[in-house]
């Protein structure tokens, strides 16, 4: 169940039954020339929804004005400030915190979103947890057998194949695979720590960092969709208080 799509006597009721709500947070960034420009926001918010369904959890709306400087070369960018989005995100949890939430599970997309997360995460009262949908084993076991290696850093084939899977596939004649990236390069730019958006781009020239795209599929997005949501799911309802 939605919150966006819940009145508020709903959400009333809602709350005599549980404190739990999922908030999922993802960007509005380039992914690569078949990429949507909102994938992490769409995988974040598509399957925070599917494991809704599952746990009986309710949803807020998608925060997908995030940190994406790097990418700002890449038309259709939409970054905000580090300062902006941990404001934006601590209202946010505020608020939910006012109408009695006390157990908010922020399931995210996006590397970059993470030190701030958890930044504001660890001075509010309410408990929260915060995990990326990819977190999950069941999940993993799947990146490794499609793609190996080649699931790279941005625009990656498993987050390319879920949107494939939830709304379009786009597809791009010859392409190829990307750059290989080093365990070293790997290591230095977790979490998004990338350069200058001009340098970015002249190192990456088509958005993808080492992630080769064209592997993606819809009928693997529906396999990684389905498991992302039982794993999210399962994990939610431990932290919430439904079982376990």
């Amino acid at each position: 169940m939605r919150l966006d799509l819940s009145t508020w006597p709903e959400v009333e009721t809602y709350l005599r039954g549980s404190d739990g709500i999922i908030l999922p947070t993802g960007s509005t960034e380039q992914h690569g020339p078949i990429g949507l420009i909102g994938t992490d926001s769409l995988c974040a918010q598509d399957i925070a929804e599917g494991a809704a369904e599952i746990a009986g959890a309710l949803v807020a709306p998608v925060i997908g004005y995030t940190p994406a400087p790097f990418n700002m070369s890449f038309p259709g960018t939409l970054s905000v400030s580090p300062e902006t989005y941990s404001v934006l995100v601590g209202e946010v949890l505020d608020a939910l915190v006012h109408h009695g939430f006390g157990h908010i599970y922020i399931l995210n997309g996006h590397g970059a979103n993470l030190e701030p997360l958890r930044a504001v995460a660890g001075s509010k009262s309410a408990a929260i947890r915060i995990r990326n949908w990819w977190d999950f084993e069941p999940v993993n076991v799947l990146r490794r057998e499609y793609y190996g290696d080649w699931e790279g850093m941005h625009a990656t084939p498993s987050e390319i194949a879920i949107t494939q899977h939830r709304h379009r596939v786009v597809l791009a004649e010859d392409l190829g695979p990307p750059e290989k990236l080093t365990p070293q390069f790997i290591k230095d730019h977790a979490g998004d720590r990338h350069g200058p958006p001009d340098e970015h781009r002249a190192r990456f020239p088509d958005g993808r960092v080492g992630s080769h795209s064209a592997l993606a599929s819809p009928e693997q997005g529906r396999a990684l969709f389905d498991a992302a949501c039982a794993a999210v799911a399962e994990d939610y309802a431990i932290f919430a208080g439904k079982r376990g």
